[in-house]
């Protein structure tokens, strides 16, 4: 995955994970559509991919480290607001955020981000770090 701000690398990430779903029997549409709310006023919101049947709503995020292998931090405040999101959703959906793996000093952006923001993880939500180079994925929280 080249530039990580690039549109169409985040529509290919979400292409792969789509397959990846697909690979474990999970069908999902792209994007997927449903009503949210934090209180009594709710509006519909796109996930990156989701279903109805399994009940699942993804987030995908191809995300990397800088070149000078510091932390992207507006790229952790677009993780946080995918939190958010999955902190409002009908709690009936499985929620998974499907991260690039992509490994600086030792270390992964998603371990890093669980470890400085475990904290807005909501209960229940799953992120998977996947691994272009084996097309495999690992789920690194909740472990």
């Amino acid at each position: 995955m080249a530039n990580s701000d690039n549109p169409a690398t985040g529509a290919l990430f979400e292409r792969t994970a789509q397959a990846y779903f697909k690979s474990q029997n999970i069908e999902l549409e792209r994007p997927f559509s449903i009503t949210i709310g934090a209180a009594s006023i709710s509006k519909r919101h796109k996930y990156d991919l989701g279903s109805n049947n399994p009940p699942i709503l993804v987030e995908c995020k191809a995300h990397t480290w800088t070149a000078g292998g510091n932390a992207p931090s507006a790229k952790m405040s677009v993780w946080n607001e995918a939190m958010y999101y999955f902190h409002i959703a009908p709690p009936r959906f499985r929620r998974v955020l499907f991260v690039i793996k992509n490994v600086s000093h030792g270390r992964s952006l998603a371990q890093y981000y669980i470890d400085r923001y475990k904290y807005l993880i909501p209960t229940g939500v799953e992120i998977l770090e996947y691994d272009p180079t084996s097309c495999q994925a690992i789920r690194v929280h909740p472990q």
